[in-house]
């Protein structure tokens, strides 16, 4: 049996929003990662992991289209 820890499921969590923003905006993984680093949007979604990954994939794409849009780089 193969089991995952708390840091595989965050990396996971954070890949998957990486594919929602990168679908919803039509963008490369490469800018989304450069977009995400800008806006600390990648410690968001570890520091807020247990709450934010039992959202939709709207309302998570919703919530870091609200943090990048609220501080502008």
């Amino acid at each position: 049996m193969i089991t995952r820890s708390h840091t595989d499921d965050v990396a996971y969590f954070i890949a998957f929003c990486v594919e929602i923003y990168k679908n919803a905006h039509s963008v490369a993984g490469t800018e989304v990662s450069e977009i995400f680093a800008r806006h600390n949007i990648m410690e968001y979604l570890e520091e807020n992991f247990e709450i934010l990954h039992t959202q939709s994939p709207d309302w998570i794409l919703s919530e870091i289209d609200e943090i990048i849009n609220d501080n502008p780089q």
